[in-house]
């Protein structure tokens, strides 16, 4: 390889660095969801045992995480980012904060009574509103949402693991989809994410 070539790759390679530091630095804070069809219709029950559906959240924004409280880590720490996310959003944009519901739907029914809910989301953020329901509820739910998950058994039948999709989700005031962080997202990449859509 001449010198002249070395020249020219090394300065192709610092090419390809700068950009793709500009678009991990420049690029949307979230994934696009518009146009797609997840979503729609529940019926389930908040953590205070009254029933609700989807149309109770009408004309709010909603930032939806699925998970379970018996979830030793992922949860806890996603709901916890969401939380923090949600609240340093508010502190800025107090306005536009108030018009975002965070909602915790349990994938795991049999455990995740509304007691169990209430406590996992007193935890939290003060208006994290946390929903269960029947095992055909939540199923309907989660397909509707497109979240995955499955009992994964364990030494102890009692204490058994749930391998699930986490996701946070946030939809418009219509109850369309608009934009999603994958897990591992942190508290700043979700105010991003609010920054960008809630108007």
């Amino acid at each position: 390889m001449t010198g002249r070539s070395l020249w020219i790759m090394l300065g192709v390679t610092a090419l390809l660095a700068i950009g793709i530091a500009w678009m991990r630095f420049n690029a949307p804070p979230s994934g696009n969801l518009a146009g797609s069809s997840l979503g729609g219709a529940f019926a389930l029950t908040n953590q205070d045992g009254k029933p609700v559906t989807d149309k109770d959240y009408a004309g709010q924004y909603r930032l939806i995480y699925f998970g379970y409280t018996f979830c030793p880590d992922v949860c806890p720490t996603d709901v916890g980012y969401i939380s923090r996310g949600l609240a340093d959003f508010e502190k800025g944009q107090p306005a536009r904060g108030a018009r975002v519901t965070p909602i915790f739907v349990t994938v795991d029914p049999e455990r995740d009574d509304v007691a169990a809910v209430k406590a996992f989301t007193a935890a939290f953020h003060p208006r994290l509103v946390g929903l269960t329901g029947s095992p055909a509820a939540i199923d309907a739910a989660r397909k509707a949402y497109g979240i995955y998950a499955k009992k994964v058994a364990t030494s102890d039948p009692d204490n058994y693991l749930v391998d699930h999709f986490a996701v946070i989700y946030l939809f418009g005031p219509d109850g369309a989809p608009i934009a999603f962080l994958p897990h591992g997202s942190t508290p700043a990449d979700v105010t991003a994410m609010l920054e960008t859509y809630v108007r």
